[in-house]
């Protein structure tokens, strides 16, 4: 049996790290627990990340905060944009990550 294809939609290439272009070592589901998990996969909110910004030193396993809130900022914009409310956001990732109305773009 074949490995499972992933697909982001928000990162056209997964071989690169979304950071800093670096071969990544893992894809990274942005919004990670078991239920999360697969609900990252489903909806394609995964991204390929480096050792170092998945669980090196600038990780998003490892305390960087602000690149995991970016990333699921990112994300829920893109829902809210392309698939469904806030509300049903909400219901299926268990809260916003987004405040007001705000957009929050990550800045390469």
């Amino acid at each position: 049996m074949g490995k499972k294809q992933i697909k982001s939609r928000v990162q056209e290439d997964l071989t690169r790290c979304y950071v800093c272009g670096r071969e990544p070592t893992q894809i990274h589901h942005v919004f990670f627990g078991w239920s999360n998990r697969q609900n990252s996969e489903k909806y394609g909110y995964v991204v390929g990340l480096c050792f170092d910004h998945h669980t090196g030193h600038m990780g998003v396993h490892t305390g960087n905060k602000s690149l995991e809130l970016e990333l699921k900022r990112m994300c829920q914009e893109d829902f809210e944009k392309n698939i469904g409310t806030r509300d049903e956001f909400r219901k299926i990732f268990g809260k916003s990550y987004l405040s007001g109305g705000g957009l929050h773009k990550w800045q390469r």
